[in-house]
């Protein structure tokens, strides 16, 4: 299956939009479509853990990590109920 064939129907109108406005062919179109998804679609534990391994792989450590996870939770499309430090860290580590 194509990712084009993937969007068929409610994503179809947001295709033609991006073809139509940008430079992008359908399937470029579709790509950039199905990524947006998928990352608006991470869970909250993900999106923690995964900004932990990027920020710490950046040389930040926990309490600064753990400050800037806070503070960018609130701006995820859905945004997650307020997590405490503690909370942040048992996502991390369990």
């Amino acid at each position: 299956m194509s990712q084009t064939s993937r969007f068929a129907g409610p994503h179809e109108e947001l295709l033609d939009h991006l073809v139509r406005s940008t430079p992008l062919s359908r399937g470029e179109a579709a790509r950039v479509v199905w990524d947006v998804l998928a990352y608006f679609g991470e869970t909250t534990e993900e999106f923690v853990r995964r900004r932990h391994r990027e920020l710490q792989s950046g040389g930040l450590r926990n309490p600064d990590i753990f400050q800037r996870i806070t503070a960018e939770l609130p701006h995820r499309a859905v945004a997650p109920p307020d997590l405490s430090l503690r909370q942040l860290r048992r996502v991390v580590y369990g």
